[in-house]
């Protein structure tokens, strides 16, 4: 019959050494707690988050010219927009029909 071993506990230190070199924080020291969790909710959320695929060039392209590539991605899109809505239409074709 084989005896049952216990692994040994680790040993306590005192957590009253007090090192004068390494003092232990007081509140003082620490000053006021700050909580900061990101921007917060938008006042008046105007944007709908989405994904969408883009090819990594073009992707590159926006992010090459800094911070704001997804401002910029959206501006770009609004010009195509505002560019088919203000008129600028391909005029139809139709075939004539034979008198």
């Amino acid at each position: 019959m084989k005896h049952a071993t216990t692994a040994k506990l680790p040993k306590k230190t005192s957590a009253k050494v007090s090192d004068p070199d390494n003092p232990a924080w007081t509140e003082d020291m620490l000053g006021a707690p700050v909580v900061r969790r990101g921007r917060g909710p938008q006042a008046a959320p105007t944007k709908v988050l989405t994904s969408i695929r883009l090819d990594a060039d073009v992707l590159d392209y926006f992010k090459s010219q800094g911070t704001g590539y997804q401002s910029r991605i959206n501006d770009t899109l609004r010009k195509a927009v505002n560019r088919n809505l203000t008129g600028r239409q391909r005029p139809t074709t139709r075939k004539r029909a034979a008198a």
